[in-house]
């Protein structure tokens, strides 16, 4: 299992939803971790972390490796607790091509993070902010599809 080169994957993103899992990680203090994405879609706008599938990437080696590459740890899907099946389609794509958007069918999770020190990775993000439920859902800059985990789910009572 790789990752597909730019060009397949920007036909594959053109004609085709995206299966992913968002991760929504909790710190001891119930804060959540959201980045401000570097490009799109979604492009400056906070969001929780999250990844594709590969192809032929069975799910638990999947949810390993997404929070491995968005965390910088490695985390069992038996670690988690599935929030939802979520849909986001964006008008904007990672190419910036203006003639298609992307879809993603998303398995959305969440972690409550033992680790307190973890260093983050900067090449999807350029910051990281541990907000609280109420922080993220009238913050301006959230993207609406985050804050979509927050709405009427009571496991996130801060």
């Amino acid at each position: 299992m790789k990752k597909l080169p730019a060009k397949i994957y920007k036909e594959v993103v053109k004609n085709t939803p995206i299966v992913s899992i968002d991760l929504v990680i909790k710190d001891a203090n119930g804060k959540v971790l959201l980045g401000y994405r570097l490009n799109n879609p979604a492009e400056k706008m906070w969001f929780v972390p999250g990844g594709a599938i590969l192809k032929n990437e069975p799910f638990k080696d999947a949810f390993k490796r997404i929070t491995e590459d968005e965390l910088g740890i490695p985390l069992q899907l038996e670690d988690a607790t599935y929030i939802g099946l979520y849909e986001h389609i964006y008008k904007t794509n990672f190419t910036n091509n203006p003639d298609f958007g992307t879809h993603y069918i998303v398995n959305a999770f969440c972690i409550q993070l033992k680790q307190t020190n973890i260093k983050l990775p900067k090449d999807q993000h350029s910051r990281y902010w541990w907000a609280t439920k109420n922080e993220i859902l009238t913050h301006k800059e959230v993207h609406q599809n985050t804050k979509n985990y927050f709405n009427n789910t009571p496991s996130f009572s801060n």
